[in-house]
């Protein structure tokens, strides 16, 4: 299976929730899917949560973070 081509699932628009990355057609916001994974929810309890999203959807959402890492740097502040 390849990568999900993100741009075709996740939009960033100023008038829907704040201007953030969500999945098209949506008011769900790629940090949303990307936290609930990172807290352990499945594909599947997510799916359940939001109906409305595919598993191309969340696959799109892990797909716009890894891109957006490459670009980014992160520096991790001292405690």
């Amino acid at each position: 299976m390849g990568r999900v081509d993100w741009r075709d699932r996740i939009t960033v628009e100023p008038d829907v929730h704040h201007g953030e990355p969500c999945i098209r057609g949506t008011r769900i916001p790629v940090a949303v899917i990307v936290g609930s994974l990172a807290d352990g929810m499945t594909f599947s309890e997510i799916l359940r949560e939001y109906p409305q999203l595919t598993e191309a959807d969340i696959r799109a959402a892990l797909a716009y973070a890894a891109d957006v890492l490459q670009e980014e740097m992160l520096v991790p502040l001292p405690a």
